[in-house]
């Protein structure tokens, strides 16, 4: 089953349930916010946000706001995920300031750059894992370990290494996707993984990955002369 989604490409990737404030400059995307406000109540305002694999997130664009042909183009993800609209702000200049909650994934299976201002695409949603995992509560279990020892190479505030961590498997995936410091390609390739156990398996993997590499740059010793010597005005 496939549907039309306005979508927004971003050089960053969203997962669901987590909080994405955006600040729209762009005529194309105020047009965006401007149709999502004024859709009827109880419909859902949401769309897309896709990360960027090539290009830039600014275009170039002609009469009405449309995007200049061949100007500025990317080359968008397969996998993104929707983003609800909970809050705008509309600013002096005829910008917005908004607040958003990612809420479900899917694939693109068509971009059309012509049917509006902004891009939309035909997408496929991708399956939410349902009903209790054994395996994936065992993972998550793991996950929350190796994430806190992360958090303390990283952190300095004991009160943030503490903070409550979701117990739910799948939120939690998403929550170390979204938090720990990975690549876009990263955090792409978890976004794309439909099932929590092999999301939270991939995760541990980075994690020890990321915790090893932290520990290694903090063993590296600084040579005394560069503690001792003043830098060299240029």
């Amino acid at each position: 089953m496939t549907a039309r989604l306005p979508v927004f490409p971003l050089a960053t990737v969203l997962f669901p349930g987590l909080v994405l404030p955006l600040h729209i400059f762009e005529e194309r995307y105020r047009a965006l916010v401007r149709h999502l406000v004024d859709l009827p109540e109880g419909a859902p305002r949401e769309f897309g946000v896709v990360a960027i694999q090539a290009g830039w997130e600014v275009a170039s664009t002609g009469p009405g706001g449309r995007a200049t042909p061949n100007a500025g183009e990317v080359t968008l993800h397969e996998v993104g995920c929707t983003a609800e609209l909970r809050q705008v702000t509309e600013l002096a200049d005829g910008g917005f300031d908004i607040v958003t909650v990612g809420r479900r994934r899917f694939r693109i299976a068509e971009v059309d750059d012509s049917a509006e201002p902004y891009l939309t695409a035909d997408v496929e949603w991708l399956p939410d894992p349902g009903g209790p995992d054994e395996v994936a509560d065992l993972l998550a279990a793991r996950v929350i370990a190796v994430f806190r020892q992360y958090l303390g190479l990283i952190r300095s505030d004991p009160e943030e290494i503490s903070e409550q961590l979701p117990e739910d498997p799948t939120v939690l995936s998403h929550l170390v996707a979204a938090t720990a410091a990975l690549t876009v390609d990263d955090r792409q390739r978890l976004l794309a993984i439909d099932d929590t156990a092999a999301r939270l398996r991939a995760e541990l993997r980075l994690l020890n990955r990321e915790a090893a590499l932290l520990r290694q740059v903090r063993a590296v010793p600084v040579p005394l002369a560069e503690l001792a010597s003043p830098p060299t005005p240029n």
